[in-house]
């Protein structure tokens, strides 16, 4: 799975979880500014996890995660299968 079709399956996940307009969701996007809390953040793992078949441990980075390219980013390293930025 390559960058873009990251971001895309992401951007579609947000949307669907968070009832965002698609539009609204950028790379640059931070979480906060989507009025994305910390409570939903563990929705999105939840959801990222059931996606990739890959659980995201706190280990991995997910704790600093603070935009969706930071979403994407972690993502995508999970697919290829390193664990560590």
């Amino acid at each position: 799975m390559d960058e873009s079709a990251i971001f895309e399956k992401i951007a579609q996940v947000m949307s669907d979880l968070f009832d965002l307009d698609r539009s609204q969701i950028t790379r640059e996007s931070r979480f906060q500014d989507l009025g994305i809390t910390s409570i939903d953040a563990i929705d999105l793992v939840v959801e990222l996890q059931r996606v990739t078949g890959k659980k995201l441990s706190a280990e991995s980075g997910i704790k600093d995660v603070r935009t969706i390219g930071d979403v994407v980013m972690l993502v995508q390293r999970h697919v290829a299968g390193v664990t560590q930025p």
